[in-house]
């Protein structure tokens, strides 16, 4: 089993261990409601402008005033959905003649409707990437009774695929929760190798979708002749709001579509003028400008905290098991009293409460990384803020708070979980 730097083991499902503090997904809401709880404080004080959303993500419903009165599941659709399907085909790089589109409740929802409509139990799924597949996947994979094999590169997933029979779909990750992005060559390699064994492809395109096309020249994803991909509309140069757009050959795309109405998974059909606002919208120029906003904040956090800053072509990232080191060494303990991933929390809460900055810590419910993300930031966001040198002041002085209470894990509790701290249950 994969453990952190401090020796512990990871959680089932999840690419980061658990402690004392943040034992499961329920502790992670009972986290996310304190977060709320400074949010509302903020915007009574200040409105919107108290806030910074440095999370990379946009949750924002991008309806005109004059749509609100058709804003209902039965006129929305009848006028937007076709204008979707088109906005969805060319954002992916598809033909109306080839393929077709679903709309889903996120993009979780929209992986879980293609596991259980392909995967059959005691299948095998085998994920790659260029380091490992989203939390949602191997959840997916699991609910489906099937088996996941993750590999991390090409050629990984060739001996796996040699040696593995009964495999039912493969789940190919563009860019990785890691923000690796796996060469164009070896994408299309992975199709033809999958597609030579009679075995489907599906893409979990969440922010890849626009930033392989954008950043790296990388054709768009049905362009790879992938069978179905699927793409956030919160990530990257579109405008939310947080729905998952599925496309792919119409064969693979209705049967999909149809269980996800049967289970609940398909998004509110009054959303589909604001999806084909936010995918109409979406430019190759954005994803670049918040790329270079991003390197400029990267540039500045690299002034202040060094080597501890990992950096990837389009995003930058401090490690949990790197802030509670720094933590750690800041307050000069030795043995660590809690565990990267709540260290990671704790300081995500801190600058929220200190400085009203919202990380996509508070996203995922549980997270689907442990580390504090820096990417794809509006160049207006950081002007508002002071720039770039105030967030990484903000972050540095953070850490310092962090650092003074690390001794007494209590005031930690407290400060994830506010006045609810008092109600949490004692640890083993």
């Amino acid at each position: 089993m994969p453990k952190d730097r401090f020796g512990n083991t990871y959680a089932p499902g999840l690419p980061y261990a658990r402690g004392e503090l943040l034992t499961a997904t329920a502790d992670d809401f009972r986290k996310l409601q304190e977060a709320w709880r400074h949010m509302a404080a903020r915007l009574d004080r200040a409105g919107p402008d108290g806030l910074f959303n440095f999370s990379g993500l946009e949750h924002g419903l991008p309806l005109l005033a004059d749509e609100l009165p058709i804003a209902n599941d039965f006129m929305a659709p009848a006028l937007y959905f076709d204008a979707f399907k088109q906005a969805a085909l060319e954002h992916f790089g598809g033909s109306p003649e080839q393929h077709d589109a679903a709309l889903f409740n996120r993009l979780t929802g929209a992986t879980y409707a293609t596991h259980l409509t392909l995967v059959k139990p005691g299948d095998v799924v085998i994920g790659v990437s260029e380091s490992y597949s989203h939390p949602s996947v191997v959840r997916a994979v699991a609910h489906a009774g099937a088996k996941l094999i993750d590999t991390a590169g090409l050629e990984q997933f060739r001996t796996a695929l040699e040696q593995t029979s009964r495999v039912a779909l493969v789940v190919m990750t563009r860019l990785a929760v890691t923000y690796e992005l796996m060469l164009e060559s070896d994408l299309k390699q992975v199709v033809e190798l999958a597609h030579a064994k009679g075995v489907p492809v599906y893409v979990d395109d969440a922010g890849g979708a626009r930033v392989g096309p954008a950043i790296f020249k990388q054709p768009r994803t049905l362009a790879l002749g992938v069978d179905i991909v699927a793409t956030g509309l919160d990530k990257y140069g579109t405008a939310g709001p947080r729905l998952g757009v599925l496309a792919g050959a119409k064969s693979f795309v209705e049967r999909i579509r149809s269980l996800g109405f049967e289970m609940g998974l398909e998004a509110r059909p009054f959303l589909y003028p604001a999806a084909t606002r936010s995918l109409k919208g979406s430019t190759p120029e954005r994803v670049r400008e918040l790329v270079k906003t991003t390197n400029t904040v990267a540039t500045a956090l690299k002034h202040v905290f060094g080597d501890r800053l990992h950096e990837t072509p389009v995003i930058a990232e401090f490690l949990a098991d790197d802030i509670l080191e720094m933590a750690m060494e800041r307050a000069g303990l030795r043995t660590p009293p809690i565990v990267p991933y709540e260290a990671s929390a704790a300081l995500a809460m801190l600058l929220l409460r200190d400085y009203g900055v919202m990380t996509v810590h508070f996203v995922g419910l549980p997270p689907g990384t442990s580390a504090l993300m820096v990417k794809f930031i509006p160049p207006e966001t950081l002007k508002r803020f002071g720039g770039a040198p105030a967030y990484a002041r903000a972050i540095d002085r953070c850490v310092d708070t962090l650092a003074g209470m690390l001794a007494e894990p209590e005031k930690i509790r407290r400060l994830l979980f506010g006045a609810a701290a008092q109600h949490a249950p004692s640890p083993p």
